[in-house]
């Protein structure tokens, strides 16, 4: 876990201006609450909603980050003064905190934009219970959420937009479907459900903190497509919450909500969350916990029964959270795992298309926006395939085909990077030879999404030619991955 944090690659320093962004834009958005007269509540409030701005607006460009930035508050502001309207109706309260959650992850069929709009509609209910609020403290946050939103937007937009040097990301879209079939539906059930369970439970154990429960069940959900995803997940917020809460005992309880040090200790934890979230669950939750000890302590009720609370809920939140995907309308890790890798290899068929298109001198064909895609895909497989890899996997002979298929996928992708640099070179030339080895990979690609048996051939030794030795290497890997992809049964990755 150390290693994936501290020695996981940084290409272009992408996460450290990330998470250097995320620190400045919300120090400026509490600032600038501060200096409007707000109260506490209202900075918290603004610094959330500044944090949410900067961490989930997730838009392939950057005009779309803008619109779905823009969009926040429309969301924001109609669920705030729900949430505040209802604050003395238990019942209601619950019953419209629930329908936000079932909203929110459905949401997500519409892409990164309904992501975002439906995390900033959870997380802004949840923060009013976390604030207790209430109608009359209305005006004071709805203006802390439009400063903050308009100072990360400054941020982000104005002082440090660094996007605007890089090509658009590549967003896979999530599998097609209609109705229960598609996934975003099921899950919009399963959270629905999960949060219910988290709900009540959660009033069980505390009448004051339940929505911790719900938040962790949340939480859990977003971003996975599977139930194994969904449970290593509930897993690992429920380690990084255990270590983040030893953590506190050591730091956030010592200093007693004092300003200062509590200040430069929320902007580490940001900067963690923000630096830590695309390489370890474990280590964002462990920040997120941190951040919440202090916000805690800032408030005055900061004590160690209270972070042993929070475990306590934060393990309901889990145990709803896995409820729901074991029984309620499940999405098999096999099957959402399949769907990401054959994916990926018509992906990979793609790109080598285009790839020799290029060197046969196309001027049209660009191989690029194809490898940004497969990229993202492979990200995709090692999040679905991760319940198969992971240390408390109890089937030994399905980990090890699980590791071999990331390898070759891996192999496949180097060679893939290897053709394209090859085809972006204006002086290579043309070798006859490529039509043909493109054909033995598009066929090889062709047997193993359509579930046929892939042929074995003899490969001769790499040429000297680069791209040749580049398509040779891919339909080796492409050919070895025919085994672990199917047992003898002709069963796919993770089998019956």
């Amino acid at each position: 876990m150390l290693k994936r944090v501290f020695v996981a690659p940084d290409p272009g320093r992408a996460r450290l201006r990330f998470a250097a962004r995320a620190v400045l834009g919300i120090g400026l958005a509490v600032m600038v609450c501060l200096l409007a007269g707000h109260s506490l509540a209202g900075a918290v409030t603004g610094g959330l909603a500044a944090l949410l701005a900067l961490f989930t607006v997730t838009d392939p460009t950057v005009r779309g980050q803008a619109v779905t930035t823009a969009l926040l508050p429309a969301v924001g502001v109609p669920v705030l003064a729900t949430a505040a309207g209802l604050h003395d109706q238990p019942v209601a309260r619950d019953l419209a905190f629930l329908a936000v959650v079932g909203a929110g992850v459905y949401a997500r069929r519409w892409g990164p934009r309904g992501h975002s709009l439906g995390v900033f509609a959870f997380m802004t209910f949840f923060v009013a219970q976390f604030l207790h609020a209430t109608v009359a403290q209305l005006p004071e946050l709805y203006a802390a959420l439009l400063l903050s939103v308009l100072s990360a937007a400054a941020v982000r937009f104005g002082v440090w937009c660094y996007e605007r040097r890089l090509p658009p990301a590549a967003v896979p879209v999530p599998p097609a479907g209609a109705g229960l079939a598609r996934v975003t539906t099921r899950q919009a059930v399963q959270a629905t459900a999960g949060a219910g369970f988290a709900l009540v439970a959660g009033q069980l154990v505390s009448g004051q903190r339940w929505y911790w429960a719900v938040g962790a069940t949340w939480w859990i959900f977003v971003n996975t497509a599977s139930r194994g995803e969904t449970l290593v997940r509930g897993f690992r917020r429920v380690l990084g919450t255990l270590i983040g809460i030893g953590l506190g005992f050591l730091v956030a309880v010592p200093v007693h909500g004092a300003a200062v040090p509590t200040a430069v200790l929320v902007a580490v934890a940001v900067f963690g969350i923000f630096y830590t979230a695309a390489v370890s669950y474990t280590w964002m939750m462990l920040w997120v916990t941190l951040l919440a000890e202090l916000l805690y302590g800032l408030l005055g009720v900061l004590s160690p029964g209270l972070l042993a609370l929070r475990l306590t809920e934060t393990g309901v939140g889990a145990l709803g959270a896995a409820l729901a995907v074991l029984f309620v309308l499940p999405v098999t890790t096999h099957a959402t795992t399949d769907a990401w890798i054959q994916r990926a290899l018509r992906c990979v068929h793609a790109c080598t298309g285009e790839a020799a298109a290029r060197l046969a001198g196309s001027a049209t064909a660009d191989p690029a926006p194809r490898v940004a895609e497969l990229e993202q895909l492979l990200g995709r497989v090692r999040l679905s395939v991760a319940p198969l890899v992971h240390p408390l996997n109890p089937m030994p002979v399905r980990k090890r085909r699980a590791r071999r298929v990331l390898a070759l996928l891996d192999d496949c992708a180097r060679e893939i990077r290897g053709l394209v640099a090859i085809a972006a070179d204006p002086v290579a030339s043309h070798d006859a030879r490529l039509a043909a080895a493109c054909w033995r990979v598009e066929s090889a690609v062709e047997a193993l999404t359509a579930g046929g048996a892939q042929p074995r051939r003899r490969l001769a030794e790499a040429p000297d030619e680069p791209a040749l030795a580049h398509l040779h290497g891919l339909e080796r890997a492409l050919a070895d991955l025919a085994e672990p992809l199917r047992t003898p049964s002709g069963s796919r990755l993770v089998g019956a």
